[in-house]
């Protein structure tokens, strides 16, 4: 059998990579031999999937900001399209990825109608308020939608979509997150030293727009704080130059760390963080945060103007509970004063941290049981199967 998915960015090869590791896990036992094609990136790669195109790298939030990203995702896309019209797939799985995976869903529908289509972390249509017209595209071209959010679920289904709450797959992943003991061995930090992850970026304009402020915040704090060090997560390698010259411009006592933000996380007392599914790990890790995001001043008007855009939160904790968990910064308000303040009540109040810590509870009862790779990849395969008995019978 044959499953294409499709997604990009790097939280979404992430994701994928924990599905293709399931459904390898799965396929196998059931004597399947499945070949599972991708758009997608390295770790996806990695746990099984052989790429069309690379895609963690074209992604971004705002409408002038994804310009840069259309000619590179067109060609992405073309790539997919025609090796799926020569090699037609068994099933498809779309994961986030709102605008490339409705175009790849478009063409699904009129090349390849018989073939069942799953979204899974389906886009977050139930929060952006720009109206129902890609929710009414998104329940017409899938077969079922996978949530990971309790009110996705509630949403789509309301929508007619045939809707299976699975559960976030973070909860898989936080199994083997390392403890802040080990975490902090394993960084050489000591254990009454005071660190600070900053999580800035993981697309590109990110660096351009969050960077800046998230760097004199931490100038700020490490001048109410001398003791205090840096250790800012690298989620991507062409990131490296822009992160250490922003170390250099604003004084910081720093260590960037490639590839290892969970263990940069786990031993941190306090993260500063974009917004994310990296604030689900940070939640899960049990480690204060403060949320910054902003995009540029032209998209930000227009959204609020024209498209008259509104958010009850931005931040994947407070989505997941529908109330203000963990303190967020959006746009104007991300300021470094703001960030600041906040940040040292974090780190120096106890009662603060300690209530914090008690919403995260909560947070961990919304994302569900262990297992939900499993359950993902368990329904992914029963539509593909069902699909090809079908097809047999007929």
């Amino acid at each position: 059998m044959r499953l294409f998915i499709s997604t990009g960015e790097v939280s979404g090869d992430l994701q994928g990579a924990l599905l293709v590791q399931s459904l390898r896990r799965q396929t196998a036992a059931l004597g399947i031999d499945l070949e599972i094609l991708a758009l997608g990136g390295d770790r996806m790669a990695a746990a099984g999937a052989t790429l069309l195109g690379n895609t963690t790298a074209i992604g971004s939030i705002g409408l002038f900001e994804s310009l840069p990203y259309v000619l590179p995702t067109y060609w992405a896309q073309q790539r997919a399209k025609r090796h799926l019209r020569a090699y037609p797939p068994d099933g498809v799985v779309m994961i986030d990825y709102l605008a490339p995976n409705v175009t790849i869903g478009r063409f699904l529908q009129q090349h390849l109608p018989a073939v069942p289509i799953t979204y899974y972390i389906a886009p977050q249509e139930w929060v952006w308020s720009f109206g129902s017209a890609n929710t009414r595209r998104l329940v017409a071209m899938t077969d079922q939608m996978l949530a990971v959010f309790p009110e996705e679920a509630r949403y789509y289904a309301r929508h007619g979509a045939t809707v299976q709450y699975v559960g976030h797959p973070l909860v898989d992943q936080a199994q083997s997150f390392p403890s802040r003991a080990q975490a902090r061995t394993d960084l050489g930090i000591r254990e009454d030293a005071v660190a600070i992850a900053l999580l800035p970026a993981s697309r590109r304009q990110e660096l351009t727009y969050i960077l800046p402020v998230m760097c004199q915040a931490a100038a700020q704090i490490q001048y109410k704080l001398p003791q205090a060090h840096f250790w800012i997560s690298l989620s991507m390698e062409a990131f490296r130059q822009p992160i250490e010259a922003a170390i250099r411009q604003y004084g910081l006592r720093a260590t960037l760390v490639s590839g290892r933000s969970p263990t940069v996380i786990a031993a941190s007392d306090l993260a500063i963080t974009k917004s994310g599914t990296v604030n689900l790990e940070i939640a899960l890790m049990d480690v204060p945060q403060v949320v910054v995001y902003r995009v540029s001043p032209l998209t930000a008007w227009v959204a609020r103007h024209l498209l008259k855009f509104s958010i009850p939160f931005m931040s994947p904790v407070n989505l997941l509970v529908m109330r203000g968990i963990v303190p967020e910064f959006l746009q104007e308000r991300a300021t470094p004063s703001a960030i600041t303040q906040v940040a040292m009540e974090l780190l120096l109040s106890a009662e603060r941290r300690q209530h914090l810590q008690h919403d995260y509870q909560d947070l961990r009862q919304a994302m569900g049981e262990p297992g939900v790779c499993d359950r993902a990849a368990a329904a992914i395969l029963d539509s593909m199967i069902h699909s090809s008995n079908s097809a047999l019978s007929s």
